[in-house]
């Protein structure tokens, strides 16, 4: 079991502590943990599990805030990640985003989750449909109305209606006006590709979302084209595994409101759609930079609303710099966004410019990182697809529809200055796909 939960800040600042049980864990812990962050490097940081001299440390980070679980008896520790990262999504979500302000300006609302989260150190509710009927989400009229009544708590004086019902994470006699139900695939790319653009490696992290609006008890079957290709599946307590392991098929009676269906790994892709080509030349005093950006496997879509963004060095006095597709600023703080727009078809993107160094610095040690971001629509990079998805015990008749929507997605390169070097992409993909609507 868990005996206390710390939020902090990315400057070790403790914003939030949560005992969790009768042993008391003294803050002297997070001095400690901090002060193995800065001798070892942010590399500590992607350490889940850590050991100090009297405790067992786990540790989540999200948007520069780090989630730390201390106990001192053993328990699995992926319970303890598990939780974690369950406490760090229910929080983005109520909250509409994740950062050291949020949290203080609303710490009614983060201690009364956690308190409905775990019950003396073991996790306990962790649906966010069933914790939105226990604890009202923040917002403007609340605050006014707190302030006025000087009541502070957002509690429900009565209990979720998943308490009278046979399935904990669904209240019983749901009904809603109109039936729908949506299903996301946001999936993640990471790759790396050579200066000479050939596809070392590719694979992709997906998850399925589902946003349900469906009254009564429905159960749904939701079955793909080509199950296969998916490895490392995880999937919601609402799934029957039976039916997956023999048939590769999800039923399932799914919550209400937005949930996480399953999580999967795609390997051994052989294409990306976009590639992009830094290369960085240093030499005395000065280093000369270009950027292309080009279609690397046309997806049979228009990629549009393509970005280039990135930061220059601390050690780049000054920069000069120009493109011949779409516009080009830096700011003061030296971040430089490109925003090319709509991929042309006749010609390819490029930047290029000249970067003046600080005086003694002959050549550029430290090397900007692009993120390249773009969206296109009605495509699944993954290659997964839906075959179909049937729904039963439904009050009224209904008809199927279908829609999609690839939007989000991000490329981070991390150039380096070597003839031989490698880029790597991170490429972040959200697709919306509308399957049902009554």
């Amino acid at each position: 079991m868990l005996q206390c939960i710390f939020i902090l800040s990315d400057s070790g600042e403790v914003i939030l502590e949560k005992q969790l049980t009768g042993h008391k864990v003294d803050r002297s812990m997070c001095s400690w943990f901090w002060d193995q962050i800065l001798s070892q490097g942010d590399a500590l940081k992607l350490v889940p599990v850590i050991t100090s001299p009297t405790h067992y440390l786990f540790q989540v980070v999200r948007d520069g805030i780090i989630f730390l679980g201390c106990t001192q008896v053993e328990m699995p520790p992926l319970l303890a990640i598990e939780f974690l990262y369950r406490v760090a999504n229910v929080l983005s979500e109520y909250l509409d985003g994740l950062n050291e302000d949020l949290i203080k300006d609303n710490f009614v609302i983060v201690y009364e989750l956690l308190d409905e989260m775990i019950d003396s150190g073991y996790p306990l509710t962790t649906e966010p449909n069933i914790l939105r009927e226990m604890i009202a989400p923040p917002n403007l009229v609340g605050k006014v109305l707190s302030v006025i009544t000087g009541t502070t708590s957002n509690m429900s004086s009565t209990l979720p209606g998943s308490t009278s019902s046979c399935i904990p994470w669904r209240k019983a006699d749901l009904k809603h006006s109109s039936n729908d139900v949506y299903v996301n695939l946001v999936e993640e790319m990471n790759a790396i590709i050579n200066r000479d653009g050939v596809l070392v490696k590719c694979e992709i992290c997906g998850e399925v979302q589902v946003d349900s609006h469906l009254s009564g008890l429905p159960d749904l079957t939701l079955s793909f084209t080509n199950p296969s290709i998916l490895n490392d599946v995880r999937f919601h307590p609402c799934v029957r595994f039976r039916s997956w392991e023999s048939n590769q098929i999800l039923s399932f009676v799914p919550p209400d409101g937005q949930f996480n269906l399953m999580s999967y790994r795609v390997k051994k892709l052989k294409n990306v759609p976009i590639y992009v080509k830094p290369q960085l030349n240093s030499d005395s005093g000065t280093c000369q930079i270009s950027v292309m950006v080009g279609i690397r496997n046309d997806p049979g879509k228009l990629i549009e609303s393509v970005t280039v963004q990135f930061k220059l060095p601390a050690c780049v006095s000054s920069s000069d710099l120009s493109s011949n597709c779409g516009s080009l600023s830096v700011l003061a703080d030296k971040s430089c966004s490109w925003m090319i727009g709509r991929m042309p078809k006749d010609k390819t993107p490029s930047m290029s410019g000249t970067l003046v160094l600080q005086a003694g610095v002959e050549r550029l040690h430290v090397f900007p990182t692009f993120q390249v971001g773009f969206k296109i629509m009605g495509v699944a990079l993954s290659g997964l697809k839906i075959e179909k998805l049937d729904l039963k015990n439904l009050p009224s008749r209904s008809h199927k529809g279908f829609r999609a929507l690839t939007r989000s997605v991000s490329v981070n390169c991390f150039a380096c200055y070597h003839t031989n070097h490698h880029a790597t992409y991170e490429i972040k993909i959200w697709m919306q796909m509308l399957l049902y609507r009554n």
